[in-house]
């Protein structure tokens, strides 16, 4: 039995996870479970969609598969102790430790990604800077480790759908995969093609921009990412300092 465990917290962004598991769901002899602090209702980003956590968090002390989707509220929950705790923890036994959009901020802030290339969102690339990592931004799929035992991140919302193709692909083979794929129809022939930052206008860059931003600038959540990159710099200097503080060997 395959055990997938999605981290659904308040504030996620539907698509981010509503994807990966439309197709992970598929997977024979799986189990996917959503998982929190404790199972209750969970509302996304928008404020009107509501979904349940089915696990918390203790209960799924091992998951074979970890996905962390991103949302309007990720500054928040990378700040989360119980949780960062948690995917330490179950990062040291997991498969694949994956994320979609910007749920890699919140794998950087556990540690996850520290000297490893990664993506997000474009519009949160620059933060994972600050946490360690290495921003890649012309990839829709990141991975890093060995085969079978690793951490795969992906870029905004519609390319968890790709990475949980990639990792059906991974954890059943291909066949599978593909079946997966006609059955859910993911045949992308968008109208038009303006998906990605090298491809659209400085207009629609500007108008996606703004849509992003009239969500992400309310006033708990500029105090979350404020508070956030401030622990950052604070741990940074920190850790100049203690390295100045070493003897030098010679």
């Amino acid at each position: 039995m395959t055990q997938i465990a999605i981290v659904t917290y308040p504030g996620f962004t539907a698509l981010d996870f509503i994807g990966p598991y439309e197709v992970l769901h598929f997977l024979p002899d799986t189990q996917v479970r959503f998982v929190w602090h404790k199972p209750g209702p969970i509302t996304d980003g928008s404020g009107v969609l509501v979904i349940g956590a089915t696990h918390s968090l203790a209960e799924t002390p091992s998951p074979d598969i970890i996905l962390v989707p991103g949302g309007p509220s990720t500054a928040e929950h990378a700040r989360d102790r119980e949780l960062l705790d948690w995917l330490r923890r179950a990062h040291q036994t997991a498969r694949w430790t994956t994320s979609v959009c910007t749920g890699s901020v919140i794998l950087a802030a556990a540690g996850l990604l520290d000297g490893r290339r990664a993506t997000s969102h474009w519009m949160t690339l620059s933060a994972l800077k600050a946490f360690g990592a290495v921003p890649v931004g012309d990839e829709r799929i990141v991975v890093e480790g060995e085969p079978g035992k690793g951490i795969a991140t992906s870029a905004g919302v519609s390319a968890g759908i790709d990475l949980a193709m990639w990792l059906a692909g991974k954890i059943c083979g291909e066949g599978r995969a593909k079946a997966i794929q006609l059955a859910i129809e993911y045949d992308p022939q968008p109208p038009f093609d303006s998906g990605h930052m090298s491809k659209a206008s400085t207009t629609t860059k500007a108008a996606a921009t703004a849509l992003l931003t009239r969500d992400a600038v309310t006033p708990a959540q500029v105090k979350a990412t404020t508070l956030l990159l401030w622990d950052q710099a604070l741990k940074a200097v920190r850790s100049r300092r203690r390295r100045r503080l070493v003897p030098s060997s010679a």
